[in-house]
């Protein structure tokens, strides 16, 4: 059965920056498609605070660079909700280990792009087929697409590489699709997070140098919490950003700004 409910979907939702994201849309009224590729306990604690808020959630485990799992998840969307009304690209893949620049491997440098930019270009791809054909159908539906990108975008670190040259791809897949859908009516925004306290960032941020080097010299010293991102979220996923697309969010405690 159609649902009345405003849906999005939120890629690697299971834990910090996506559970953060889903959440808080559920708490504004989506009903959400929790995509996860890992850790079933945690996709399912996610679905809990969702279903808490009096939404529904709908668990898909895929892993985003495979064709044959995009489809599927697109599928399932499809079967239980018949429609999409937000993207939310925020899976990646951290790297595994941080190699020098002159080291790096092509398997790892693969594996990064797949998952970070490879596969949220073709899902973007796929969900904006759909949004358009919900568009011709509905020309007053809100639709939206927004995509997590990273410090990392714009500031240089030859210990990861793979992983900046990942990023940098998203502020550019942000641009091309903004302007391919704009004619649509489809706003297509990013955000830049800061350094976030997530299951990512907790080997770095476990550093006893940690602090004193990387947060306590940014204006507002303090770690971003998931949270921060998820208002972000919100904002490019309501009314209130009607007119705001091809954008970055930076969300980054003022590291931009020193």
């Amino acid at each position: 059965m159609p649902s009345s409910s405003p849906i999005a979907l939120v890629t690697g939702a299971s834990r910090g920056i996506g559970r953060a994201i889903a959440v808080e849309l559920a708490s504004a009224g989506y009903d959400i498609v929790v995509n996860y590729v890992s850790r079933d306990d945690a996709a399912e604690e996610t679905a809990a605070l969702i279903t808490e808020q009096g939404r529904e959630a709908l668990l898909v485990k895929a892993d985003i660079s495979r064709a044959q799992d995009r489809e599927r998840m697109i599928e399932a969307t499809r079967t239980r909700f018949d429609r999409i009304d937000t993207l939310v690209n925020n899976a990646a893949l951290a790297p595994r280990e941080r190699v020098d620049l002159l080291e790096s491997s092509q398997e790892h440098y693969d594996r990064t792009l797949e998952v970070n930019l490879k596969g949220p270009f073709f899902l973007t791809q796929s969900i904006a087929r759909w949004m358009v054909e919900e568009r011709r159908a509905e020309p007053d539906r809100k639709l939206y697409i927004v995509n997590i990108s990273s410090l990392s975008e714009y500031t240089s670190s030859v210990l990861r590489g793979d992983y900046c040259l990942a990023k940098a791809g998203m502020g550019m897949l942000t641009s091309l699709f903004a302007d391919r859908l704009g004619e649509e009516n489809i706003p297509v925004n990013e955000i830049r997070p800061g350094i976030i306290a997530t299951d990512m960032t907790a080997d770095a941020i476990a550093n006893p140098d940690f602090k004193e080097q990387r947060v306590d010299p940014t204006p507002l010293g303090r770690l971003g919490q998931p949270e921060d991102v998820a208002m972000g979220a919100l904002y490019l996923a309501s009314d209130e950003s009607s007119f705001v697309t091809g954008a970055e969010l930076v969300i980054d405690g003022g590291w931009t700004a020193q």
